[in-house]
């Protein structure tokens, strides 16, 4: 089928995520057809620094043999098995995996399918290990304004961009929003509703889709801190910033902070397949221990929970982190990406702030209408160039694969600095 077939055939059959229908309908799409690396090919053979990791997932970069080795491996397996009643050896050995490498007590694993079934099963499960516990009043959450854990009803509940949000209130259960990086307003929260909050759930360091909201240094320390001290559950949700986002592999480990529950997702499985997983303590699993009388059974689970490819790919991932040295290569190059950005975006004019952390970027443009669109424009202005970034709102959000070369880099950060200084800075003029 022609790339003008297709186009047409999308805009007739499909609905997009995210994405304004009306505005997706009046321009012309670019349709993937092939990746290897850090670049994306189109249907006409066109390059494309994939500078955005396919929505922050691919850190090892597309088409890498050893992941592809290891799904091939598991087809002549089996492709799926599920996890109700049985079990396989790729989920077992993943798990015990995700034990070793994630922060220590966090001991038992349960697989789902995306980062909002992670999130939703850390609140279902914070939830009803108060239950067990008998402590009934123990039924709300706090979290962060303009936090995001992803797109299911109960993760919504806790999300705080009202944008994403307002319009499903009538469908949420209430959580109570602190201000990010106010400790003390999350110390009052806390104080004022004592024996009613369940758990604390944040984003560790840095609110991905707010825009890339970086957290003070020692914000998520403290909020680990009051949270013991009022007894009270803390989920991490490493979705966005697991897997070496930040420069170390959680981002509770620059913190030295160990949260009752833990959501990954994303860069689990390298960008391959779909997978996430939810780490809970010992101490959490055990309140779930009883006769089958007692009917205190998690009652949660998913079709695909554990799928045997998904778990090999995302064997084959941390495999990766080992043998390539991942995180050590990353140090420099996010030393790199930190000049790059001071000196070819930060000085425009139209940028009003550069908040990173890591190997994570938002750039923030200022003084534009909503109508303009201009994150957009400046999305288009890239793809022209060679470049794939993608815009939360005004803020244009970098967030390459952790594989991408110095070369590479450097060939992103400019493109992105182009683009803005082609559409953007003339529009304030």
């Amino acid at each position: 089928m022609s790339t003008r077939d297709l186009a047409a055939l999308d805009k007739q059959v499909l609905w997009h995520p995210f994405t304004q229908q009306q505005g997706w309908s009046e321009e012309e799409p670019l349709i993937v057809q092939r990746a290897a690396g850090c670049t994306l090919y189109d249907t006409d053979d066109n390059a494309y620094i994939d500078g955005i990791s396919s929505l922050w997932c691919t850190v090892h970069g597309h088409a890498h043999p050893a992941i592809d080795a290891a799904v091939r491996d598991q087809l002549g397996r089996v492709a799926h098995s599920t996890m109700l009643g049985l079990t396989h050896a790729p989920a077992i050995e993943l798990a015990a995996r995700l034990v070793d490498i994630s922060p220590p007590g966090l001991s038992r694993v349960f697989f789902s399918d995306n980062g909002s079934t992670a999130a939703e099963v850390a609140l279902k499960m914070a939830f009803q290990y108060w239950r067990h516990r008998g402590e009934t009043r123990r039924t709300g959450f706090i979290c962060l304004r303009d936090g995001y854990h992803g797109d299911t009803i109960g993760s919504v509940s806790v999300g705080g961009i009202d944008l994403f949000h307002a319009c499903f209130g009538p469908l949420l259960f209430n959580s109570w929003q602190a201000e990010p990086g106010d400790i003390e307003h999350m110390a009052a929260l806390l104080a004022e509703h004592d024996a009613e909050v369940a758990a604390v759930i944040l984003e560790p360091l840095v609110q991905g889709a707010a825009g890339i909201l970086t957290h003070p240094d020692g914000y998520l320390r403290a909020v680990r801190e009051l949270c013991d001290q009022h007894g009270v559950l803390l989920i991490c949700d490493e979705v966005a910033t697991g897997f070496g986002r930040t420069g170390t592999m959680f981002a509770c480990e620059r913190e030295d902070v160990v949260p009752d529950l833990m959501c990954v997702a994303k860069g689990l499985t390298g960008g391959y397949l779909p997978l996430a997983a939810t780490l809970a303590s010992e101490r959490i699993y055990e309140a779930f221990l009883g006769e089958h009388e007692e009917l205190k059974t998690f009652f949660h689970g998913h079709t695909y929970t554990g799928n045997p490819l998904a778990c090999a790919a995302a064997l084959a991932t941390l495999d990766i982190f080992d043998t390539e040295r991942t995180l050590d290569a990353l140090q420099p190059k996010i030393a790199l990406l930190a000049e790059l950005l001071d000196e070819h975006v930060a000085p425009l004019p139209a940028v009003g702030e550069v908040r990173r952390r890591g190997f994570m970027v938002g750039i923030e443009l200022t003084g534009f209408e909503l109508a303009e669109r201009m994150g957009h424009q400046v999305t288009l202005a890239a793809r022209r160039r060679g470049a794939i970034v993608r815009p939360l709102g005004d803020v244009v959000v970098l967030m390459a694969p952790l594989s991408i070369t110095a070369d590479e880099l450097r060939r992103l950060v400019t493109i992105t600095a182009d683009a803005i200084a082609e559409v953007a800075v003339p529009a304030l003029a």
